[in-house]
């Protein structure tokens, strides 16, 4: 089987890469497999962030990626498509988590032979952070693809708003295994400069900040627990900082928050999420999470509020607890029950167990499988 994999490959950087990374070294071991990203993924203008690249610090899979698409010029739309129509692929590939990408990625699809099949994975259908174009952009992107692949049931029902009668698999989000074995805690803590917080609980909010991903909602569950509970937040701002930092100093947390305010490169994950006895998800809105595949490969549990699909992933007592009400006090009571039920060890036993058959294989299995009954 031939396969076209369109999507945001090295030399771009973050987890939509590394997922497309993860899924292509395993397609490829039994199929002829052709990776495809983009000369200009966002205008600088748009991208939120510090760059959109990889740096010498990261330890991104040098995919070997043809960069042909640009995001904004539709020419480059028109070139794409030819490019990838001779290639006669049996199966074209996407990942779709931003409407923004609706109308490069719609027009490609919409010009491929009729022999071939078209399949996305759905990260989001409905956006975090609602824009005036998200409608037009999603229904153009979506009935130019034959095949849905969703990673929880909340994106399939978010789907078939749309369409329906779409054709959609649900598999779920596999574990990420790229970044190397835990560490021990005390040594973990020692490589970021933490050693002092050996005796304390501490809670992780680890990834890109955003608005809907409530670290104001963690930083004041924080100040509802007492002064053995620290919180470690790790990753780079999309924005600024400013907001969080007024609610850290008019809590008076600045000594029980500690924050390393970057992106955070692939050989330094080790360390956060060993260090961290529990991870936090107080979400606002969500889909699914990546970062609960990183958590999980760690064998580290999650504490999460009930929104999207979280409550899917995460298996409430199981591997974690799910919050129904999106409050600091019970979010609060649900991270005091955590330790003081000393819940840590059985649910990261939980999770080894998970982890044995969520993995690339599995899913990149299910996938063809997938694709043969369309």
């Amino acid at each position: 089987m031939k396969i076209v994999f369109l999507s945001t490959f090295y030399p771009f950087r973050g987890g939509i890469a590394q997922f497309n990374a993860l899924l292509y070294r395993v397609l490829e071991k039994d199929y002829e497999v052709e990776a495809y990203t983009f000369k200009r993924q966002y205008p600088g203008l748009l991208f939120p962030g510090k760059t959109q690249y990889v740096t010498p610090e990261d330890s991104a899979d040098p995919i070997p990626a043809k960069a042909c698409l640009d995001s904004i010029n539709p020419f480059s739309y028109w070139v794409t498509a030819k490019t990838l129509r001779k290639k006669k692929p049996d199966l074209v590939i996407t990942k779709y988590w931003m409407t923004f990408f609706g109308p490069c990625l719609g027009f490609v699809l919409g010009r491929q032979s009729r022999f071939t099949k078209r399949i996305a994975i759905l990260d989001n259908v409905i956006p975090h952070e609602r824009r005036f174009f998200d409608h037009r952009f999603n229904r153009y992107f979506l009935l130019r693809n034959d095949g849905f692949i969703a990673m929880t049931e909340k994106v399939k029902a978010d789907l078939l708003t749309y369409l329906p009668d779409a054709k959609c698999e649900v598999i779920p989000h596999p574990v990420y295994p790229q970044f190397g074995e835990k560490m021990p805690r005390e040594e973990a803590l020692k490589a970021l400069g933490l050693e002092a917080l050996t005796e304390k609980r501490i809670l992780l909010f680890f990834g890109i900040i955003r608005d809907y991903k409530g670290l104001d909602l963690l930083i004041e569950t924080l100040s509802q627990l007492d002064e053995r509970y620290h919180l470690i937040v790790a990753g780079e701002v999309y924005g600024s900082f400013e907001k969080y930092a007024r609610l850290i100093k008019s809590l008076k947390l600045e000594q029980r928050t500690h924050v390393i305010e970057r992106y955070i490169a692939d050989h330094e994950v080790p360390k956060f999420f060993s260090a961290a006895d529990v991870c936090m998800l107080t979400y606002k809105s969500a889909t699914q999470s990546g970062i609960t595949g990183i958590a999980q490969h760690f064998e580290l549990p999650m504490i999460a509020t009930n929104v999207g699909g979280l409550g899917e992933t995460i298996r409430h007592t199981k591997t974690g607890f799910v919050c129904d009400e999106q409050s600091a006090q019970s979010i609060a009571i649900w991270v005091e029950k955590y330790f003081d039920e000393v819940r840590k060890e059985p649910m990261s036993r939980e999770l080894r167990t998970i982890n044995r058959s969520n993995s690339w294989e599995e899913f990149a299995r299910k996938l063809v499988e997938f694709y043969k009954e369309l």
